[in-house]
């Protein structure tokens, strides 16, 4: 009977912990979850600042659905003017290293490629896929087909993601 009882307390008393602990995490959600997504759209316009100057503008932003990792497609202007300087995409993607999030700029002339942003690097080897592929990869450094960095897995997806996009841009803004 004492046995029954115990299993009866430690039941009770686990089954406290856990709806405590579950709404501690409601909370921080609650009073945080603004906050992130706050966050999250600075960083993707700060991105794009740094890919096209801080006299650059989204003067507009489309979802994007029918992709891999495409999610988000933006139209780069010149400060209030309409002079459109290019096209972003936002990027998402992730491997069994991890998530990394990006935003790819193209000309708006000819559509090639002009540099990128990181929104999100969760890869296992973040560091060393930012100093040996990403960073290279922007300071026109390194071929977007070379790979091989250390982070090899990482740097492949994040081909792909820029392959994707600069396919995209010249099927969606070429008149």
């Amino acid at each position: 009977m004492a046995s029954k009882k115990a299993y009866i307390i430690t039941s009770i008393t686990l089954g406290a912990i856990a709806t405590f602990s579950a709404g501690l995490i409601g909370l921080a959600n609650l009073i945080t979850k603004d906050r992130i997504v706050e966050n999250e759209k600075n960083k993707v316009e700060n991105g794009i600042k740094e890919i096209f100057g801080n006299d650059s503008m989204i003067s507009s932003q489309s979802s994007l659905s029918d992709y891999k990792y495409l999610t988000d497609s933006f139209v780069v202007n010149k400060n209030e003017s309409e002079d459109v300087l290019g096209y972003a995409y936002r990027t998402s993607g992730s491997n069994s290293y991890g998530k990394i999030s990006l935003i790819v700029g193209f000309k708006a002339t000819d559509f090639s490629f002009i540099g990128l942003s990181i929104v999100v690097n969760e890869q296992t080897y973040a560091s060393t896929l930012e100093d040996n592929y990403l960073t290279p990869l922007n300071e026109w450094d390194r071929k977007l087909e070379d790979v091989t960095c250390g982070a090899t897995f990482g740097a492949k997806l994040v081909r792909d993601m820029i392959n994707e996009a600069s396919d995209t841009v010249k099927e969606m803004w070429k008149e």
